[in-house]
């Protein structure tokens, strides 16, 4: 099944998507289907169906926290000149930062370098710490696609001062996500899904998710034994070789296999010193 929100003129709704029809069920959060393990019984509340032309996408889910994985491709690991991991490397990315597919990434002017980056996205479906590897996937609720918007040019500055570098990875709109997610029944985790980020058209990302270093049981295992996750936190899993630089005006679409495009415009703006 997939799930989404979605805005009707001036009214935001969750909807369950089946081809290009969205049948909607009210105003319920994702999060609340997902911590509540509504997603077989969701189907019966639908009152009205729309077109998916008619509508708008809204932001999909609001967080606890978004963990992402550093270096789980080895080829992007390799375009960078970065030693590959012996464990999984994560670092959060702010949930205010969300926003849904078709919405623009606002870039500050004269900030420098800015990429885009495509990956699979996991979505916790339980309250989980502690959990073994054989565990991980029944924490599961689905899976959907994120984009880990990054200021390349200020990360590494900050990495060569020795700074902290989440403001490069946290600035407002610098995470989409969408357009929907897949529940866990529809995709097996050790299926290879392929994952590809495309700018103007043009294939920059191409990869399968089968090349991570770390698979998505060993990822929940090594996050929990410090952290715990909640229903509704979202793992980034990494990203593969390929990172381009984006600018105004520029169409930036992420697809993975069996679950959509995630796709966004770029716009840029002038800030305040």
């Amino acid at each position: 099944m997939k799930i989404g929100r979605f805005r009707r003129n001036q009214d935001v709704f969750t909807g369950i998507v089946e081809g290009n029809k969205i049948g909607s069920i009210g105003d319920i959060p994702v999060e609340h289907i997902i911590a509540n393990n509504l997603t077989g019984s969701v189907r019966a509340l639908i009152s009205s169906w729309f077109s998916l032309e008619e509508l708008e996408y809204a932001p999909l889910i609001k967080p606890c926290k978004i963990i992402c994985l550093g270096l789980n491709y080895k080829s992007h690991a390799e375009e960078g000149g970065w030693k590959l991991p012996s464990e999984p490397v994560y670092f959060e990315k702010s949930s205010s930062c969300i926003i849904a597919s078709k919405e623009a990434i606002r870039i500050p002017d004269n900030i420098g370098r800015i990429d885009p980056e495509v990956e699979l996205a996991v979505i916790i479906g339980k309250t989980c710490k502690n959990v073994s590897k054989q565990e991980a996937i029944s924490c599961i609720a689905g899976y959907t696609i994120a984009n880990d918007v990054t200021a390349r040019a200020m990360q590494k500055q900050d990495q060569t001062n020795k700074y902290p570098w989440f403001r490069s990875k946290s600035m407002d709109t610098f995470c989409p996500v969408g357009p929907w997610f897949v529940t866990s029944d529809e995709i097996d985790w050790q299926e290879p899904l392929k994952i590809e980020l495309r700018i103007n058209g043009e294939t920059k990302q191409s990869s399968s998710t089968d090349r991570m270093i770390f698979q998505i049981p060993d990822i929940i295992c090594s996050i929990t034994r410090y952290l715990t996750l909640y229903p509704g936190d979202i793992i980034s899993t990494g990203t593969p070789e390929g990172i381009s630089p984006i600018k105004n005006g520029d169409i930036v679409e992420c697809e993975i296999e069996k679950i959509g495009l995630l796709s966004n415009p770029v716009v840029s703006y002038g800030t305040h010193s």
